[in-house]
């Protein structure tokens, strides 16, 4: 198995368990319809690039405020609206964790549409069940029903969807996220508190989370993750 940077596959004691390692599952899972020249919209350090065996990877980004890019792999900046590539400049493209970040999400579709091959796909992961982050630049959480219809609007055909997380672990996930961001600065000071702090506040909530979804029914009517994987269908260049 290809590995990537442990901070997006974390260990258990990591507040990010769960949703870390549900995306990390999910892209692994759907990589293979990715191929070619890939483009990875708003790749930030590119966690992900391991898992593609592709002829080319460049990764895209936008600057803004409210996340900076210091030692990230960003190869091409664009303006927020127009890609800078020709059209069907690419065989497939990744998006992750990227959407909801997009004030103008039908407009950078059709740009997405654009620049893809016809019968190109895209894999897209964002989040339904998420805090505010990357402020002010945090504009929408999405339903699957809202992403197809958005998707299907621009082009696009759903060919694979599924969830990642369910109510176990999302609701787990949200008590591991409390404790990290508001206690954050005040516990890392001290080494001995940091080690108190990560095994009552993440450890321990993220064994009770593993071991009450192996034994409880499960239930992903509410998740942390929207999981897709569209073809480009129409042309709207």
């Amino acid at each position: 198995m290809k590995e990537i940077d442990t901070d997006f596959s974390p260990s258990i004691i990591h507040p990010y368990y769960f949703i870390r390692n549900g995306l990390k599952a999910a892209v692994q899972q759907k990589a293979h319809y990715l191929k070619g020249r890939l483009m990875d919209f708003g790749c930030g350090s590119k966690p992900y690039k391991a898992f593609f065996s592709v002829k080319e990877y460049i990764g895209v980004d936008y600057e803004n405020e409210g996340h900076p890019h210091f030692n990230e792999q960003i190869d091409v900046f664009y303006n927020g609206k127009n890609l800078p590539f020709e059209n069907e400049s690419f065989d497939s493209i990744l998006c992750s964790e990227v959407f909801e970040h997009v004030f103008n999400l039908p407009e950078i579709l059709l740009e997405l549409n654009r620049v893809l091959i016809v019968n190109g796909h895209i894999l897209i992961t964002c989040p339904f069940v998420w805090n505010e982050h990357e402020v002010p630049h945090d504009y929408a959480r999405y339903t699957r029903y809202a992403l197809k219809s958005l998707l299907e609007k621009s082009g696009f055909e759903i060919v694979d969807y599924s969830k990642a997380g369910n109510f176990i672990t999302t609701t787990t996930q949200m008590i591991t996220l409390y404790f990290t961001n508001q206690f954050k600065g005040v516990w890392r000071r001290v080494f001995l508190l940091r080690w108190i702090y990560k095994f009552c506040f993440f450890l321990v909530p993220n064994l009770i989370g593993v071991i009450l979804n192996r034994l409880l029914p499960s239930n992903d009517t509410l998740y942390l993750n929207n999981v897709i994987v569209a073809k480009k269908v129409v042309s709207n260049a």
